[in-house]
């Protein structure tokens, strides 16, 4: 079996791949909290040394740590998105890892739901039942613009990934995630844009690692069928063979709603204000 380094295993989709590919892959944690069940380094991704003797061996690195818990910490963001990113790349090169699989996240793309000309903000609020017919979907040629640091510091992941893979012998292949959640369900309005099913998760990084090793690099948008769901799936379904099989739309969700899901309280673009200050 493939040797794979999973970081970040003890979060809800590190977790995910461990439980569910472990019959698959020969897996290992670089975790800064102890995983059970397989070899674990525990270590902070920041620390480059600290991290090197985790990717000794290993074929695939599946680069799943990050930092949640405030979207405005530049702090924190640059220890974990940037530095720890890097590090990672980085480690995977001088130990000579085949490829690492990078968990981006679709919040890459997340400031088109600013444009008033679009309908994608308002579908994400609620303000629309489903796609409007003809609306464009967003594909991952379309330029980023995330709307957090975290989304920011996800584009420079993707960016970095494309220079390793063009400057050394790294496949880097990205994943812009949808929300994955622990309930495994859309309990906001604002997540049935964007939900994306364990099930689904869990196929996608296992497809993307069974790429041939002359796949370089690509980038995959991954969400489960959703019909208010404004990113483009073709580029992932046609290069990976991945359909999704989870459906927001089967569930009821208790909640009407609102710009104020969709535009965060750091905003301070007054157009954005107002129309979120209508819904509180």
């Amino acid at each position: 079996m493939k040797k794979v380094l999973v970081t970040g295993a003890s979060g809800l989709i590190g977790g995910l791949i461990v439980r569910h590919l472990g019959q698959k892959y020969e897996m290992s944690a670089l975790n800064r909290r102890p995983v059970e069940g397989i070899p674990c380094t525990r270590a902070d991704i920041s620390d480059l040394d600290a991290i090197m003797p985790a990717f000794s061996g290993i074929d695939m690195v599946v680069h799943m740590a990050n930092y949640l818990d405030d979207m405005t910490s530049w702090d924190m963001h640059l220890r974990a998105g940037i530095i720890g990113t890097r590090n990672v790349y980085e480690a995977a090169r001088l130990n000579g890892v085949k490829r690492v699989v990078y968990g981006s996240s679709g919040d890459t793309m997340t400031g088109y739901e600013y444009d008033p000309d679009l309908p994608y903000g308002a579908l994400a609020a609620g303000k629309h039942p489903g796609r409007p017919p003809g609306m464009p979907l967003i594909s991952h040629r379309d330029p980023v613009r995330p709307k957090s640091l975290y989304g920011t510091c996800k584009a420079f992941g993707e960016a970095l990934g494309s220079q390793y893979s063009d400057c050394y012998n790294l496949s880097v292949i990205c994943i812009r995630l949808g929300a994955v959640l622990a309930e495994d369900r859309p309990e906001t309005r604002r997540q049935v844009s964007s939900y994306l099913s364990h099930a689904d998760c869990i196929d996608v990084v296992d497809k993307c690692l069974q790429l041939p090793p002359s796949h370089r690099f690509d980038l995959f948008r991954a969400a489960s069928h959703s019909s208010c769901r404004w990113l483009d799936l073709d580029h992932t379904r046609e290069v990976l063979g991945w359909e999704p099989t989870g459906d927001a739309d089967a569930f009821e969700v208790g909640d009407s709603g609102g710009w104020h899901q969709v535009i965060p309280d750091y905003v301070e673009r007054d157009e954005l204000v107002e129309r979120r200050d209508q819904d509180l």
